[in-house]
């Protein structure tokens, strides 16, 4: 059987993503551009090689220069192994960049001057320069007037050498048209697909609004339920606590007694010693139970502030590491703009993080859980970017759709061999709609989980406020 067309499209692409280190493959548009590339790097110089072979026929002197100008066209290959070394785009982008105005400065002026057919290239190398380094524009126009007056420069003082007929210089335009064509027909379908993404995150904008305001309407009409609820668990916070801090003291005072009698019963002081430890932990159950309620969106007050990326990755492991290696877990972070600073609310983000931390160390056993903290840079607004990746238990497909609502875990199961309330998702999704983000999870059964966080990376308190009279509004 011959090969389909999607099975030579995706290992195509799997071809081009070996090229493209993980951390770009992560985000999507970084992901297109890498592609779009290595892409053009692998199969441009294909391209320019008829031209080199139809100078060699036509040109019979100059064959060192040709040589050069082959060997320039070739070094482009070499760029995508240097992304995947790198993993710095803009760095390749301006070796690409600089090397195609070079390679066409050099091809013009030993093969027509003004009017060769490498020409049009240079006006391709400024194109290219300006998609890749659209942030480093002055950079890229500052390169590119030194490359024109080099050239210039060289023209005024060497005239151009004559190595090629007229009729044959009209045959190669041809053949620099055709190539140029073909390689910008290219870049033209990648911004189409640009378009395309573009159309579909506002189609999803859509959907997500209106989500929203569907979300509004059932808050509504469970808000009496929530304001039993909330009334429910202050009561209990009281009549719990009360008396098992009372057993503890007690049981705590019946130790240094026991402890300080030379007299002493040790078995007497071992039952209080289980006493005082059962009461402690029954504490610490009832505590996530009551503290661990997932509180109201509308009662949230945001209070955005800056913080130190690195900060806020430190005290997330800090309060997690334990649980995690508790279970013979190793922890993988990967925190690589950590002296970069945020404006969103420390608390919440960070009690996300833990949140998320804690559960992939709970349900993985002698494996790894990964922590990646970046932030993506997009067109208009930068996101902060939290993936929590693990090897544990992993979650059906008809339980993911539940793990976000308050109490549902995993199943009975998970309950039984995990404990918890089931509270610490439901608390992360309210935090992050919160904070103006989402959360979403990849898993399946036994292959371990993939929780992905996203909010801005720059929430000011007026944009904040804002939001919320937005969602009040709708």
């Amino acid at each position: 059987m011959g090969i389909t067309k999607a099975e030579l499209m995706t290992m195509n692409t799997k071809i081009i993503d070996w090229f493209i280190p993980e951390a770009i493959r992560q985000r999507r548009t970084a992901r297109e551009m890498a592609r779009t590339f290595v892409f053009t790097h692998l199969f441009g110089p294909l391209i320019a090689q008829p031209m080199c072979i139809y100078l060699f026929i036509a040109s019979p002197q100059g064959k060192v220069g040709l040589f050069v100008l082959a060997a320039s066209i070739c070094s482009f290959w070499a760029l995508p192994f240097v992304l995947r070394a790198t993993g710095d785009i803009a760095l390749v982008a301006l070796i690409s960049f600089q090397g195609l105005a070079m390679t066409s400065l050099y091809g013009a002026y030993h093969y027509g001057g003004f009017s060769s057919p490498f020409m049009p290239w240079l006006a391709v190398s400024l194109l290219l320069g300006i998609f890749y380094l659209s942030k480093r524009i002055w950079l890229v126009l500052a390169l590119f007037a030194l490359d024109v007056g080099v050239f210039l420069a060289l023209a005024a003082v060497r005239p151009f050498p004559e190595r090629i007929s007229t009729e044959s210089l009209a045959i190669m335009g041809w053949l620099s048209i055709g190539a140029a064509t073909l390689y910008m027909t290219w870049m033209a379908l990648y911004y189409s697909s640009v378009v395309g993404l573009r159309s579909e995150l506002e189609v999803e904008a859509v959907r997500g609004r209106a989500l929203s305001t569907e979300l509004e309407r059932a808050r509504a009409a469970a808000e009496e339920h929530g304001r039993a609820r909330a009334q429910f668990f202050a009561k209990m916070n009281h009549e719990l606590r009360t008396p098992l801090n009372s057993i503890i003291g007690y049981s705590e005072i019946l130790l240094d007694e026991l402890q300080d009698s030379p007299e002493a019963n040790t078995g007497c002081a071992q039952d209080v010693l289980r006493i005082n430890t059962a009461g402690k932990h029954l504490l610490s159950l009832v505590a996530k139970v009551l503290d661990g309620d997932a509180p109201d969106p509308e009662a949230i007050v945001v209070n955005p502030a800056l913080v130190r990326i690195g900060t806020l990755c430190d005290e997330a492991i800090a309060s997690t590491l334990p649980l995690i290696e508790k279970n013979g877990n190793r922890l993988i972070v990967d925190c690589p703009q950590a002296d970069r600073h945020i404006q969103t609310d420390a608390k919440m983000l960070r009690q996300i993080i833990i949140n998320l931390l804690g559960n992939a160390g709970k349900f993985t056993s002698e494996g790894e859980v990964t922590l990646k903290i970046f932030v993506e840079v997009g067109p208009h607004d930068d996101h902060l970017q939290v993936v929590v990746q693990d090897t544990g238990i992993g979650i059906s497909a008809d339980r993911i759709a539940s793990i976000f609502e308050d109490y549902r875990q995993g199943g009975p199961s998970v309950r039984t061999a995990f404990g918890g309330t089931g509270l610490g998702l439901a608390l992360s999704r309210v935090l992050c709609l919160s904070l103006g983000g989402q959360i979403s999870v990849l898993s399946e059964p036994g292959q371990g989980s993939t929780f992905t966080m996203t909010v801005p990376a720059s929430l000011s308190l007026e944009e904040e406020t804002k939001r919320q009279g937005y969602s009040e509004a709708n």
